[in-house]
């Protein structure tokens, strides 16, 4: 066995089902995103989690108790898991973010190292994120599963960073559903993908590859 980060998207809120951007505006679950969590979270509990660490946002911490209140552990949190800041843009829709920053989003669309009104950058969302990646994969021991509880955005561009990839090719890496789940493997010293956007458990591969 080998030490294992399992990085979980939080349940759905009615703003996810409106199309609104939400970042750093706290949004609850609703009663489909609160089911989710339940079913994810029986799942999740199979990997007799060491510890589990979320964003401070309430729709990850509601998330992440889903699987605390299975596996008798505290859910702790971190700021620096909190979803990228999007500024103005926080609570609009596309269509309204367009009528918005018509020139704006025209440069976005072509180069997303650009920054929108009152927003973080991208790389700026994924530095904070894999620095406290970095301290949780401090702390864990030799075979540790630990669960981080997190969102969407910051979940990709986030784990890009904590991995080393090349800031050209953050996208080419899909995003997260909803309560779906990456999971990272510790092999030989190194991190690597074991599954992305998954939901389903990790099983040992098969395969020369190794």
């Amino acid at each position: 066995m080998s030490r294992r980060l399992v990085l979980w998207r939080h349940g759905l809120t009615d703003w996810n089902v409106q199309g609104r951007l939400q970042g750093q505006s706290d949004v609850p679950l609703n009663e489909v995103g609160e089911q989710q969590a339940r079913d994810a979270g029986a799942r999740l509990a199979a990997l007799a989690p060491a510890r589990i660490v979320s964003s401070d946002l309430v729709r990850a911490r509601e998330t992440a108790r889903a699987l605390a209140d299975l596996v008798g552990l505290e859910v702790e949190t971190d700021e620096r898991l909190r979803e990228m800041n999007f500024g103005e843009r926080e609570g609009l829709t596309m269509e309204e973010t367009v009528a918005r920053f018509p020139d704006q989003v025209a440069t976005f669309m072509s180069d997303d190292d650009v920054r929108m009104p009152g927003a973080e950058l991208y790389v700026e969302a994924a530095e904070r994120f894999a620095t406290g990646l970095d301290e949780i994969v401090a702390a864990m021991g030799e075979d540790d599963t630990t669960v981080v509880v997190a969102h969407g955005a910051v979940l990709r561009v986030g784990i890009c960073s904590f991995l080393g990839f090349p800031r050209q090719t953050w996208r080419s890496f899909g995003g997260f559903n909803n309560c779906s789940w990456t999971v990272l493997e510790q092999l030989r010293g190194r991190w690597r993908i074991a599954e992305w956007n998954a939901g389903t458990l990790p099983e040992p591969v098969l395969s020369d590859d190794r």
